[in-house]
């Protein structure tokens, strides 16, 4: 067996697979974060008008279209007053490929990666493919990653650290005074900050901010994606941004594994990046309805509940058992030991499906606790 079939044996998905093959066709899936909006027409009349004019029949630079790429500087301008050039922009399969670009380029062998625990099941596996060493720490009571806690962990191994928000599983939100701690400690330590902002346009409760407006250290690298905010999950389009040094390192990737994203995808997302914003608004403002419905209902319960304040997630901490008896009334709920040993004790929930659905899985939820205790 290859040093990569051995580290890709360690990756696992951590039994979130199971769960939704342990549930039936009628059940009430909350576990996927899948919005249940449509893509917004003015991408998908994008994507159709670049394929009927054949835009779409060759491959795209390796980078991705330059008028993608300055859609999306246009948008770091316009949402966090950052100046980026196109060329520091690589368009990417979604992104879990830009995840995916930032670990292979600068994770070496027995490299730490530090990371949120709970957190998003691909920062251990990705780290294992490129043969680096996980490092998970534990979160503050509001779910939220202490910046004094990364830098307490920081050693001469370490290669990179890991910032999500809003967050997968949590949905907490980082403040802007640990965005600027988390750009300071790239900056001091000289190590490499990677800012998830997949979900960044789904804040309920105060601002999103990224490390990326507190620092020209080019020790921060910002990946995100048209899937969440706007409902693309299925076009697999995100993209990575960072020093052009490091870009040009994480091209070297890309350019083999992936050669260029769907050229189609491509023109879809800059139809929606560059089409009507009040679509987001619209969803923004459902997703907040269908939080508040959650967590009150979890609240009436009983269950400890820190308040989500963006994504589509809420994650209770659950008695023991009761992540079984609601998949055994037909909700699909995840455990938390999915995301991290940190996890225990917690279960996530998305409420990225209709008001009806997460009623009916409320009341289940009821009898469920009611069962446990």
């Amino acid at each position: 067996m290859t040093e990569f079939s051995k580290r890709v044996e360690q990756v696992s998905i951590s039994g979130i697979r199971e769960v939704f093959e342990a549930a039936g066709e009628d059940a009430i899936n909350l576990g996927l974060g899948q919005p249940d909006f449509p893509t917004p027409e003015h991408a998908r009349s994008a994507a159709v008008e670049a394929i009927q004019a054949g835009e779409t029949d060759a491959y795209t630079s390796n980078k991705g279209t330059e008028s993608l790429r300055e859609s999306i500087s246009a948008k770091f301008e316009r949402d966090r007053g950052l100046a980026v050039d196109p060329e520091d922009i690589i368009a990417t399969a979604g992104g879990s490929e830009a995840l995916h670009l930032v670990m292979e380029a600068h994770v070496d062998q027995g490299d730490e990666v530090i990371y949120p625990d709970p957190g998003f099941v691909a920062y251990e596996a990705l780290t294992h493919v490129a043969g680096g060493e996980p490092k998970p720490l534990p979160l503050r009571e509001d779910l939220t990653l202490d910046p004094a806690t990364v830098e307490e962990h920081i050693t001469e191994d370490t290669a990179a650290f890991i910032v999500n928000s809003p967050g997968n599983p949590t949905g907490a939100v980082q403040s802007e005074a640990d965005m600027k701690e988390f750009a300071r400690i790239a900056e001091e330590h000289d190590v490499l900050c990677v800012s998830d902002e997949v979900y960044e346009h789904i804040v309920f409760d105060g601002e999103h901010h990224s490390p990326m407006e507190y620092t020209d250290s080019g020790n921060v690298v910002v990946v995100s994606a048209c899937s969440k905010t706007y409902s693309m999950t299925g076009w697999r389009l995100g993209w990575v941004v960072g020093s052009n040094e490091r870009v040009e390192r994480m091209l070297r990737v890309h350019q083999y594994v992936q050669a260029c994203a769907s050229a189609p995808a491509q023109y879809a997302a800059e139809g929606a990046i560059d089409g009507p914003q009040d679509v987001v608004d619209e969803m923004v403002a459902t997703f907040e309805e269908r939080r508040d419905l959650v967590v009150d209902g979890l609240t009436d319960m009983g269950l400890e509940v820190p308040e989500p304040k963006g994504a589509f997630y809420v994650m209770p901490k659950v008695p023991e058992g009761w992540v079984d008896e609601v998949l055994d009334r037909g909700v699909v709920v995840v455990p938390g030991e999915a995301f991290g040993e940190h996890g225990e004790g917690y279960a996530r929930i998305s409420y990225a499906t209709s008001t009806e659905e997460l009623e009916e899985a409320l009341d289940v939820m009821r009898e469920a606790t009611e069962a446990v205790r």
